[in-house]
């Protein structure tokens, strides 16, 4: 159940409300909210003199429900905004990983070109093998700084771990919890902390449910700017990396108040592929794309089989352009 408390109730007391009712509580703008276990059908008497209005879930799926809050969440970073009714879907676009300054720079002055305002790049990287590339770590988020600094870029990058999240927090925009980490409760949590959006990728052996749960660790922490990325999933296929699950974005824009990202880089794991994905995702209605893009891929030090050169990511962007038109979206 989900439980606004009166705008008159004090701290104090909404804090011993939620202990009485094992409820999380945080505060919004003008109340005290209170979440408790989604069992929970009814109130004591002395609780509801207290109460402005009440929500009874059936699920734990309780913030992000559009039983709760049925307007799309809105978003805002820099003079970027998705969700709401703006019929915007934004793309974020950079390589894979952060390599040096004068990749980045180039990649920084691409986006601008196209009238691109924000930049993905990871600086600390899950890899599978702990013989790969890892990152520059704390250099490339500076780096990244500097790209802001320069060319008014917003900046994305990943958290790997609880180990340098502060540092990501302090130098990028938006957060990204990557799908290894969405399990992280110590991430979600202090993600939830923060008033910054934060983007959360679905794991790839990860059910919806488990899913927007993750994300309820955010929302139910007070930050209410989560976006989630469908970036595929694991099945029994394997002639493309993972298998991009668009039923199962559809039925996030259909269930949940969250802005919906689709990730076809990381689904496909083919540059070759990308294009058609992206193009298909646009014309999905999605709130926004992840695509990655890197002056020459073939020597790229992660991901290489997937990213984009520049002359690919230019007539793609051309082309989504169109499609965005005619489905009553804006690219920005």
């Amino acid at each position: 159940m989900i439980i606004h408390l009166k705008n008159t109730v004090a701290e104090p007391v909404a804090h011993e409300i939620a202990h009485q009712l094992q409820a999380i509580v945080f505060k919004e703008a003008d109340c005290f909210v209170l979440v408790t276990p989604f069992a929970l059908k009814s109130l004591p008497d002395a609780v509801l003199p207290h109460v402005q209005a009440t929500w009874p879930m059936d699920t734990d799926i309780q913030l992000a429900s559009k039983s709760y809050k049925n307007e799309l969440r809105r978003i805002r970073w820099g003079s970027t905004e998705i969700g709401g009714d703006t019929n915007h879907t934004v793309v974020i676009a950079g390589p894979c990983s952060i390599e040096s300054w004068e990749q980045i720079e180039s990649v920084a002055k691409l986006l601008k070109s196209l009238n691109i305002s924000t930049l993905r790049a990871g600086c600390y990287k899950p890899r599978t093998s702990p013989y790969t590339f890892q990152g520059l770590g704390l250099e490339g988020l500076k780096m990244l700084a500097e790209v802001r600094r320069q060319y008014g870029l917003n900046i994305i990058t990943e958290v790997k771990d609880s180990s340098h999240i502060e540092a990501v927090i302090e130098y990028t925009d938006i957060v990204q919890i990557g799908a290894k980490a969405m399990y992280d409760q110590s991430i979600l949590r202090r993600c939830g902390e923060i008033r910054k959006p934060v983007l959360l990728k679905r794991g790839f052996g990860t059910t919806l449910q488990e899913f927007v749960q993750a994300a309820e660790f955010i929302l139910s922490g007070g930050n209410s700017e989560v976006i989630l990325c469908e970036r595929g999933i694991r099945t029994f296929e394997t002639k493309t990396r993972f298998t991009f699950d668009l039923c199962g974005a559809a039925w996030l824009k259909q269930h949940t108040n969250c802005t919906v990202i689709l990730d076809p880089s990381h689904a496909m794991g083919y540059a070759y592929g990308v294009p058609d994905l992206a193009k298909a995702s646009v014309a999905f209605g999605c709130d926004g794309l992840l695509i990655e893009t890197h002056p020459n891929p073939k020597e790229a030090k992660s991901d290489a089989s997937q990213q984009l050169d520049f002359e690919e990511f230019t007539n793609l962007m051309t082309d989504m352009r169109k499609i965005a038109g005619a489905v009553g979206k804006e690219l920005i």
